[in-house]
C-alpha cells in the first residue's frame, strides 16, 4: 500500500464525518454467517438465495475512532465476531479490509451448526460455547495470516499435485482412487452378513430371533424347530430380495458407466480408453453432447477464447447452461502441439460442487484457478464442439460422488406411538406368560407325587416301541416353572406383530404409487408428477398443524418479468406511461436494435426512459441512464446464445435486415431477467468470453474488456465487474441488495436548480422508490458504478492477482479485495422485478387455514415485498392486527416481545395451564384466550366498542435481523408464546440455517406435526428439519428435491395432497395397525384360555402350520387390500369441507383410547371365541386336533367379518381379497388335514358333516362381534364425527359425489 490515507476511511469511503449516519446497533451475525453458502455461491445470484444472508441495513456501520467501516457476517469458516481497535494507519489498512466493526454485543450468539448449504445432504451440527470461545484467537490468527497475502501452500494445508500427462508421477505414492464408482450397498461376499446387520437393527426382528433360537432347544420346543423359524426367515427373505434387487440394478447401472469410453492422450495421440481406467493427470478430450468423466482443469476448448458451455443438470438439477473457461496461457499451447506439461496445485478432495481453488504452473508461468475453470464429473458438454482438461479429481473423490449420501431418514409419529402400544402389548404377553408360569409351578407342587401315573405329565415313556421305561429329562420344579415362562412366550410369540412391519411397508407402497398416479397433482409445464422419495412418512400428512414455506418459487412463480426502472431519482414503468401510443413510439424510437435481436419473452419498454435513451444530449440524466443500461447487461455472468430466425423481410431497407434471435441462460431468472430488460432497451449482450463481453448498444457493437469479477456472496450481497471501454478507460459497475449498497454510496447534495431551489436527492428519491417497488410485491436491486483512477487499479489489480492465486481462505480475500473499489459508488438507479404467484395460492392457504392448518412464510425478501405478497395470496388479511419485530439487539428485541406480548395479552407458556396452551379454538385455529385476556386486548384494539368482543386474529411479522438475537435460549420462549398466538408468522430476510431454527422451535416446544415446502436449496435445511420435507420442482435447481420426502410441481397440489390423501393415509395406517393388534391379539388369548384348561403344559390344539399361516397368510391379504384402497369420505367432499381435516389433529383414527378400546373387545371376543366351543363340545368325544381345527377356521372367520364391518368403501378387489381369504383359508385347511403325517389328518372331513360346526362358527361370530356393532351404532347415532356425518350426508346424496 501506498498512499498514506485509508483506503476505506468511511462507508462511503468519505472522509468527511458528516456524511456518515447514526448507526444503529451492530448485527450479531457471528454464529450463523458461516452457516450459509460459500461466497461463490453464484447459482442463485439475487434469486432468493440471495437473501440467504442475514440482513445488513444501509446504516448498519459503526464508528471506531474516525474510520467507519462496512459491518458484514463472517465467512463461514469465522465463528465469532470479536472486538478489535485500530490505533494506526497499518491497523486502519487492516481494518478496512477487514469489512467488519464488532462489538461486545456479538458474543450473545445463537450456534445453529455449521452447515454448508451446497453440500447435499446438509447435515446439523450442534457446537457448543466452548468451540466458539476456542475459535476466537483461531480465527484472529487466521485473519492476520490472511492479510498478507503470502504463497499459501503452507505444510498445514497439503496440497494435492496433479503433473499434467504424468500419470505415474502424480500417484507414485498410490494415494488416489482409480475412477471407478461404485453405488452399490453390497458384493456377493458381504451381501449376507450386511443385509442381515441391518435388518435387525428393528428391535422386533431380534425379539422374534430370540423367539426362534428358544424353539431350539429341547426343553422348550412347542412349535416344530424349522416351522418356528419360518415368519421370520419369510419377513427377512422378502426385504433381503427387495435390497438385493435395488442393488443389482445398482451394479449394472455402476458396470454400465464404468465402461463407457473417452479420449485420452497417450503417446501423443487421443486414443479410446474406459472411464474405470481414467487416472488423475492423465489427458481426456471430450466431444460436444458427452459426459464428463471426472473432474477436470480446463486446458483447451474448441472455442479459441477458451470458452465451453456445460448443462448441470445431473449434478444439481439446474438445467441452463453454465459457461466454463479455459485459461489463454493453456488454450494457445494445446492448440500448436499435443505435447502438454504442467503442474496443478489443488484443494483436496471435497463435496463443495460450487467452489474449486488451485493454482497452475505451466511453461514458467503461475496463474489462479477457481470453479470458472473446473468441469465436474456428470455435466455434459453443451454448444462446444470439444475440450481438453487434465484429471484432478476422480471415481469416489469427485464432488459428484462426494455429495451422493442419502437424506436423513424421517420415521412417522404414528410409528412412534405404535411403539408405545407395543410395549404395552409385551407387558401383556409378560402378564400371561407369568400366570401360566406360575400355574405351572402350583400344579407341579400340587402334583409332586402323582407325576408319574397322571396321564398328561409323566416322567417315563409308557410305549410299545423301544423307549418304553425310558425316562423324560425332569429338570425340576424351579426350572421347569422357568422353561414354562420361556415355552409360553414362544407360544405367545405373535403377540408382537412381526407381519405388521412388511404390511405396513406393502401398504406404503400402494398408497405411493396412487398419490403418483394422482392426475391431479400432475404439472404439465414442468412435466413433473408427484413424486414420493420417501415412504415411512405418508400417514403424517394426515396429522400436519403447521406449514413452513419459502415464498420465491415455491408461493410464486420464480419467474422474473422487469416491470419498474428508478434512473437517477425518476421512477419509470408505471402503467400511465405504458399506453398503445407510447407502445408504438417506442418501438420506433427503438429502431434497429429491437429488430435485430429477438427475444423468446416480450418486454415493454417504457416510451419515455427510451426516448431519454436516445437523446443525443450529455447531460447527467442521460449517462446515468446509459450507464445504468450498460450495468445491466454487463454485470452478471448471463451467457447469451444466438439463434438464426427464420423470419426476414421483404423491404429492402437496412432496417429490416434477418432478425436475429438471442436466447440467455443463466444461473438466476433474476439476471435473466435483467439482462433481457437491457436488451430491450437496445443495450443486448451477444457475446461472452473469459475475458471480454460485446454488447449491441443500439446497432453499434461495443467490446469491452473484462478484467475482473466479483461474484455474488451473502456475505457482501452484491456483485461487481471491472472493465475496460475502448478508449481506455476503466469502470467498476455494482449491484446488489439496498442494503449493502446504500452504505458504499459516494456522498451526495441536494441538487440546485438554476432558480436557487433545492430539487431533491437522488439517494432519498430511490429509497422511496424502492419502498414503493416492494409495497407492490417487486423484487428490488440497487445499481451503481465509478470511474477507477489508473492509481486505484494498479491496486486493485494487484490484490485482485494475489487473492485469486489464493489457496487458502480465497472467499474471504476475495471479499476484502473488492472492498477496494465497491465503495465512493455514484448511485445510477434500482430495478424492480416481478415474481408471479403461481395458480391457485390464494385459495390453497384459504383451504389450509380452514383445516385447521398455520402457514408460516420464511423468506429472504425485504420486508414490504414479502408482506405485499402476503396480502395477495391471502395469507394475510386487512382485519389482521400486524406485529412487526425489527430488532437491532437483543435488549431492543426483548422489549419489543414483551410489548407485544402486554398489548395483546399473550401469556407466557409457563404461566398458562397445559391444557390452555394446546386448546385450539376451532374456529379460528389460533391460541385459546380468556375473556379476560381478551378483554384487556380488544380494549386496545377496538376503541369503544364492547369489551366481549372476539379479538382480531394477529399477524407475526419478524426479520433475520431479529432472529439472530431472538434464537438465544432465553428469548426463544418469549417469540414462540407471540408466535403461537398469532394466525400468521412471516419472517423476512431470513438465512437458511434461521429457517431451520424457526421449523426446530414449534417441533421442539409441540408435539404438532411441521410440514416444510420450498424450492432452491436454500430450503434444504428447512425441509429436513421438519417432520415432512416437500420441494418443489421450480426453477432453482433441485437440490430441495433431492433433499425432500415428497416433490411436486406447483404449491396448489399441496392442498389436494394433505386434505385428501394425507387423510386417507393417516385413516387407514390408524386402524390398520389396531386391527394388526387386534388380529393378533384375539388369536394369542384364546391359546391363553386354552392353556388354562391343559395345566398350563403350553401344549396347543393348533398345528404348528396354523399358528405360522395365520398372520402370514390366512388374514394378512385383506388386511393389505384396505390398507391402500379403503376411502372414508371421497375426495370431492374432502377438498369441498377441509374442516374434515382437523380428524387428523384430533387423532381421531389412532389414540389411547382406541386402543384400550380394542383390547377389551379383543378380551371380550377371545373369550366368546373359547369358552362357546369348549361348552358345546364338553360332553362330546371330538378330539384335540377337531377343537384345533374349528377354532382355526372361526377365528378367521371372525376377523374377517370384524374387517369387514369396517370396511368404508367396496370396490371389486376388496370383495375378492375378503372373501377370498376365507376360502383360501379353507383350502389350506382341507390340504393340511389331507397329509398323513399331521396329527390332525382328516378331522377336517369329520367337523363340516357335522351341523352343529356350522352353527357353532356363526354362534361365535354373532355374539362376539355384538357388542362391537351395538357400540358403533348408538355412538354413531348420538355422537357421531365429523366424519361419519360427512359420509351420511354422502350416502343420502345431499352432497355431490
Amino acid at each position: 500500500m501506498t498512499s498514506s490515507r485509508p483506503l476505506l476511511s468511511s462507508s462511503s469511503c468519505n472522509p468527511d464525518p458528516s456524511s456518515v449516519e447514526p448507526p444503529h446497533q451492530p448485527l450479531n451475525t457471528g454464529s450463523l454467517s458461516f452457516l450459509r453458502p460459500r461466497a461463490s455461491f453464484s447459482s442463485s445470484i439475487y434469486d432468493d438465495a440471495q437473501s440467504n444472508s442475514l440482513d445488513a441495513k444501509d446504516s448498519d456501520t459503526v464508528s471506531v475512532e474516525d474510520t467507519v467501516c462496512y459491518k458484514k457476517p463472517l465467512d463461514y469458516t469465522d465463528s465469532v465476531v470479536t472486538l478489535e481497535r485500530f490505533q494506526s494507519a497499518e491497523s486502519q489498512f487492516f481494518q478496512s479490509f477487514q469489512l467488519e466493526c464488532p462489538t461486545k454485543e456479538t458474543r450473545h450468539m445463537v450456534s445453529w451448526g455449521s452447515m454448508e448449504l451446497q453440500e447435499y445432504p446438509p447435515t446439523l451440527e450442534i457446537s457448543g460455547t466452548s468451540v466458539l470461545q476456542e475459535r476466537v484467537s483461531k480465527s484472529q490468527r487466521i485473519r492476520h495470516k490472511s492479510l498478507q497475502f503470502e504463497d499459501n501452500l503452507s505444510s498445514e494445508e497439503n496440497p494435492r499435485l496433479i503433473y499434467v500427462n504424468d500419470p505415474r508421477k502424480t500417484n507414485d505414492k498410490y494415494e488416489f482412487t482409480g475412477n471407478e464408482v461404485r453405488t452399490s450397498k453390497y458384493t456377493v461376499i458381504t451381501f449376507l452378513p450386511k443385509n442381515l446387520f441391518i435388518q435387525f437393527h428393528r428391535v422386533a426382528y431380534l425379539y422374534f430371533l430370540a423367539i426362534a433360537a428358544l424353539n431350539q432347544l429341547p426343553p422348550l420346543a412347542v412349535f416344530g424347530r424349522t416351522v418356528s423359524l419360518f415368519p421370520l426367515l419369510f419377513v427377512l427373505c422378502v426385504t433381503a430380495f427387495k435390497d438385493g434387487y435395488e442393488d443389482w440394478r445398482r451394479h449394472r447401472s455402476d458396470q454400465k458407466e464404468n465402461n463407457r469410453e473417452a479420449l485420452v492422450l497417450q503417446s501423443g495421440q487421443f486414443r479410446l480408453k474406459k472411464w474405470k481406467k481414467i487416472r488423475a493427470g492423465e489427458v481426456v478430450k471430450i466431444g460436444a453432447n458427452e459426459s464428463i468423466p471426472s473432474d477436470m482443469v480446463l486446458l483447451a476448448t474448441s472455442d479459441p477464447s477458451g470458452i465451453a458451455y456445460i448443462q448441470t443438470i445431473n449434478l444439481d438439477g439446474e438445467s441452463n447452461l453454465k459457461t466454463r473457461y479455459a485459461r489463454q496461457e493453456t488454450v494457445s499451447i494445446v492448440f500448436e502441439d499435443h505435447t502438454i506439461s504442467g503442474l496443478v496445485k489443488c484443494e483436496q478432495p471435497n463435496r463443495n460442487i460450487y467452489e474449486f481453488t488451485a493454482n497452475m504452473e505451466f511453461n514458467g508461468q503461475r496463474f489462479p484457478l477457481s470453479q470458472s475453470n473446473i468441469i465436474l464429473r456428470g455435466c455434459q458438454l453443451k454448444n462446444t464442439e470439444w475440450v481438453i482438461g487434465v484429471v484432478v479429481y476422480a471415481g469416489q473423490e469427485t464432488k459428484a460422488m462426494l455429495n451422493s449420501t442419502a437424506s436423513p431418514s424421517k420415521r412417522s409419529r404414528l410409528e412412534s406411538y405404535m411403539n408405545r402400544e407395543t410395549l404395552w402389548l409385551s407387558v401383556f404377553l409378560f402378564v400371561m406368560c407369568a400366570v401360566v408360569a406360575l400355574g405351572m409351578g402350583l400344579w407341579l407342587e400340587q402334583e409332586r407325587d402323582q407325576l408319574d401315573t397322571l396321564p398328561y405329565y409323566r416322567k417315563r415313556y409308557i410305549t410299545n416301541g423301544r423307549d418304553n421305561g425310558r425316562k423324560y429329562k425332569y429338570y425340576g420344579i424351579a426350572m421347569e416353572t422357568f422353561f414354562s415362562f420361556l415355552s409360553s412366550i414362544i407360544v405367545f410369540q405373535i403377540m408382537i406383530p412381526i407381519s405388521l412391519y412388511i404390511t405396513m411397508e406393502l401398504v406404503r407402497l400402494g398408497q405411493s404409487y396412487f398419490m403418483i398416479e394422482d392426475k391431479h397433482m400432475y404439472d404439465s409445464g414442468s412435466d413433473s408428477r408427484f413424486q414420493c422419495r420417501s415412504l415411512n412418512i405418508n400417514e403424517d400428512l394426515g396429522q400436519i398443524r403447521y406449514i413452513f414455506s419459502d415464498k420465491t418459487g415455491t408461493l410464486t412463480e420464480n419467474k422474473m418479468e422487469f416491470r419498474r426502472a428508478s434512473v437517477y431519482g425518476k421512477s419509470y414503468g408505471s402503467s400511465s406511461n405504458i399506453t398503445d401510443d407510447s407502445l408504438s413510439e417506442a418501438s420506433i424510437s427503438a429502431g434497429a436494435a429491437e429488430r435485430r435481436w429477438k427475444l423468446k419473452s416480450e418486454i415493454i419498454a417504457d416510451s419515455e426512459l427510451v426516448e431519454l435513451l436516445h437523446k443525443d444530449l450529455d447531460e447527467d440524466e442521460r449517462v446515468a441512464a446509459h450507464e445504468f443500461f450498460l450495468t445491466l447487461a454487463a454485470c452478471n455472468t448471463v451467457i447469451p446464445i444466438l439463434r438464426q430466425s427464420s423470419c426476414s423481410s421483404n423491404t429492402t431497407s437496412d432496417l429490416h435486415e434477418n432478425v436475429g434471435g438471442i436466447d440467455y441462460q443463466g444461473e438466476s431468472p433474476d439476471e435473466q431477467a435483467l439482462v433481457a430488460a437491457a436488451s430491450a432497451y437496445g443495450y443486448t449482450l451477444i457475446e461472452r468470453t473469459s475475458g471480454h463481453i460485446v454488447i449491441d448498444v443500439n446497432g453499434e457493437k461495443l467490446r469491452l474488456d473484462v478484467l475482473g469479477l466479483h461474484e455474488f456472496d451473502s456475505v457482501r450481497k452484491r456483485m461487481s465487474v471491472v472493465i475496460r471501454f475502448p478508449n481506455g478507460a476503466v469502470k467498476v459497475l455494482v449491484k446488489g441488495a439496498d442494503t449493502s449498497m446504500f452504505s458504499i454510496l459516494a456522498k451526495q447534495t441536494d441538487e440546485i436548480d438554476p432558480g436557487g431551489n433545492i430539487t431533491f436527492n437522488i439517494k432519498n428519491a430511490t429509497q422511496s422508490h424502492l419502498i414503493e417497488y416492494s409495497s407492490e410485491g417487486l423484487r428490488t436491486l440497487v445499481v451503481a458504478a465509478r470511474d477507477l483512477t489508473a492509481a486505484e487499479f494498479e491496486e486493485w489489480q494487484h490484490r485482485y492477482e494475489d487473492a485469486s492465486t489464493s489457496l487458502t481462505e480465497r472467499s474471504m480475500k476475495l471479499r476484502q479485495t473488492a472492498a477496494l473499489i465497491e465503495c465512493n459508488l455514484n448511485l445510477l438507479g434500482a430495478t424492480g422485478i416481478e415474481d408471479k404467484l403461481q395458480d391457485g395460492v390464494p385459495e390453497t392457504i384459504e383451504s389450509l387455514r380452514q383445516a385447521g392448518i398455520k402457514v408460516w412464510v420464511l423468506t429472504g425478501d425485504k420486508q414490504e415485498t414479502a408482506i405485499s405478497i402476503g396480502l395477495s395470496c391471502k395469507l394475510l388479511t386487512p382485519d389482521m392486527q400486524q406485529i412487526v419485530v425489527n430488532g437491532n439487539s437483543e435488549d431492543e428485541c426483548r422489549r419489543l416481545l414483551a410489548d407485544a406480548k402486554s398489548k395483546y395479552g399473550v401469556k407466557s407458556a409457563k404461566c398458562m395451564n397445559k391444557d390452555l396452551k394446546h386448546k385450539k379454538n376451532a374456529e379460528n385455529d389460533y391460541l385459546h384466550i380468556t375473556d379476560e385476556m381478551r378483554s384487556s386486548s380488544v380494549s386496545q384494539l377496538h376503541a369503544g366498542k364492547a369489551v366481549g368482543m372476539k379479538i382480531a386474529p394477529l399477524a407475526l411479522v419478524i426479520d433475520g435481523n431479529s432472529l439472530v438475537y431472538i434464537l438465544e435460549k432465553d428469548l426463544e420462549p418469549e417469540l414462540f408464546d407471540l408466535a403461537i398466538a398469532c394466525k400468521v408468522v412471516l419472517c423476512c430476510r431470513v438465512a437458511p440455517l434461521q429457517k431451520a431454527g424457526i421449523v426446530d422451535l414449534i417441533k421442539s416446544r409441540t408435539d404438532d406435526m411441521t410440514l416444510a415446502i420450498g424450492d432452491g436449496a436454500n430450503d434444504v435445511s428447512m425441509i429436513q428439519m421438519a417432520d415432512v420435507g416437500v420441494g418443489i420442482c421450480g426453477q432453482e435447481g433441485r437440490q430441495a428435491v433431492m433433499a425432500s420426502d415428497f416433490a411436486m410441481g406447483q404449491f396448489r397440489f399441496l392442498k389436494r395432497l394433505l386434505l385428501v390423501h394425507g387423510h386417507w393415509n393417516y385413516q387407514r395406517v390408524g386402524y390398520l395397525v389396531l386391527y394388526n393388534f387386534y388380529r393378533n391379539a384375539v388369536f394369542v388369548m384364546m391359546l391363553f384360555w386354552y392353556i388354562l384348561y391343559t395345566a398350563f403344559s403350553t401344549t396347543s390344539a393348533l398345528t404348528d402350520w396354523s399358528s405360522m399361516l395365520y398372520s402370514v397368510l390366512y388374514t394378512s391379504v385383506p388386511t393389505i387390500v384396505v390398507g391402500i384402497l379403503d376411502k372414508d369420505l371421497s375426495h370431492k367432499t374432502l377438498l369441498q369441507h377441509p374442516k374434515l381435516y382437523e380428524a387428523g389433529h384430533r387423532q381421531e383414527s389412532y389414540n389411547m383410547f382406541l386402543f384400550w378400546m380394542t383390547m377389551f373387545d379383543t378380551l371380550w371376543q377371545s373369550l366368546v371365541l373359547f369358552y362357546i366351543p369348549f361348552f358345546i363340545y364338553k360332553e362330546s368325544s371330538i378330539d384335540i386336533w377337531s377343537m384345533g381345527s374349528l377354532w382355526t377356521i372361526t377365528v378367521v372367520v371372525l376377523v374377517t367379518i370384524h374387517l369387514a364391518m369396517d370396511i368404508q368403501r367396496w370396490v371389486l378387489i376388496t370383495h375378492v381379497a375378503t372373501w377370498g381369504s376365507l376360502v383360501l383359508t379353507c383350502v389350506c385347511m382341507v390340504i393340511l388335514d389331507s397329509i398323513p403325517i399331521f396329527p390332525n389328518y382328516w378331522t377336517i372331513y369329520h367337523l363340516v358333516k357335522s351341523a352343529t360346526y356350522w352353527l357353532t362358527i356363526l354362534l361365535i361370530t354373532a355374539i362376539a362381534l355384538l357388542p362391537r356393532f351395538l357400540f358403533k351404532s348408538i355412538h354413531q347415532f348420538y355422537c357421531p364425527s365429523d366424519i361419519q356425518i360427512a359420509r351420511e350426508a354422502e350416502i343420502l346424496r345431499k352432497w355431490p359425489e
